[in-house]
């Protein structure tokens, strides 16, 4: 069985464009949740003070999909690393992960 997971960290204002290139390439169990990073921020209107962490922090999104075909895999990565892109030299991550077992949950 060939099952990877796909994270990316991407900034805030590109995961809309990320999230609709996935779904035109027919991707749909995305999950998105809100996290503070260290990217490099784009603009001062993007960054925050983190008392909990004592620094800087900016607001991005944390994208995740599960990919069960390589070339599959490939057009995800490709999707994410066209759509992501800020115009600076580092605009995010991308992880890539194997799955050993899934488990349906069923009635």
């Amino acid at each position: 069985m060939f099952a990877k997971e796909v994270k990316a960290f991407v900034h805030r204002n590109r995961v809309a464009d990320v999230v609709n290139a996935l779904n035109k390439a027919r991707f749909h169990n995305i999950t998105i949740v809100d996290v503070q990073g260290i990217l490099k921020a784009m603009n001062s209107k993007e960054q925050n003070y983190s008392v909990e962490i004592g620094q800087k922090v900016v607001n991005e999104v944390k994208l995740e999909l599960v990919c069960d075909d390589e070339s599959r895999l490939a057009e995800a990565v490709f999707a994410i690393r066209e759509n992501a892109k800020t115009g600076q030299p580092s605009a995010g991550w991308i992880y890539i992960t194997e799955i050993n077992s899934v488990i349906e949950i069923t009635n």
